[in-house]
């Protein structure tokens, strides 16, 4: 019984590990001043050279590293 518990908290836990490094960020960037999407805004992951641009609508997608 011992074993089986401890199998399934295992298995548990790399199942959340591997869907947690699998995680993306998307979002949409608009202006404060009058609420249009900001076109071509630069978004980077703090402490990487990882990045992306908005599109037309302000939107973006990126995935961070793995640490």
């Amino acid at each position: 019984m011992k074993k089986r518990l401890t199998l399934f908290f295992a298995c548990t836990l790399l199942s959340l590990t591997a869907a947690f490094a699998q995680q993306e960020i998307s979002g949409k960037v608009i202006s404060q001043d009058d609420g249009e999407p900001v076109i071509g805004a630069a978004i980077q992951v703090e402490g990487t050279k990882i990045g992306v641009v908005t599109d037309a609508d302000g939107r973006f997608k990126i995935t961070p590293p793995r640490w």
